[in-house]
């Protein structure tokens, strides 16, 4: 599966917190978030290992309760199971790969 650049298909996840789906095989999913300043991304665990990259923006991620400034340029790797959440500090946009992949956001692929 291939995909190309673009600025639509964009759907909201919830109050402030818009995700696309990139791109998806048979073990990996890969999702573009766009976040705005302010907004929170409520405490939540899934089992799929979650690893990210902030490609614009500045967020406070809470990893096991544990937080952690991500910047422009920033990456991250969640284990399976482990509770995390987010507080978007500017607006924000990343990307991040979910494997095995997240079969609720395959809908979010357009």
């Amino acid at each position: 599966m291939t995909n190309k650049p673009s600025d639509s298909g964009y759907f909201k996840a919830i109050e402030g917190i818009e995700v696309r789906t990139l791109v998806y095989g048979e073990n990996t999913l890969m999702s573009e978030f766009k976040m705005t300043a302010g907004s929170k991304l409520p405490s939540h665990s899934h089992p799929s290992e979650q690893t990210g990259y902030l490609v614009s923006g500045r967020i406070i991620l809470y990893i096991d309760d544990t937080a952690h400034e991500m910047r422009k340029g920033f990456s991250w790797c969640i284990p399976p199971d482990v509770i995390h959440h987010a507080e978007i500090v500017e607006d924000s946009i990343a990307v991040e790969v979910f494997s095995p992949v997240r079969e609720d956001y395959i809908k979010y692929h357009s």
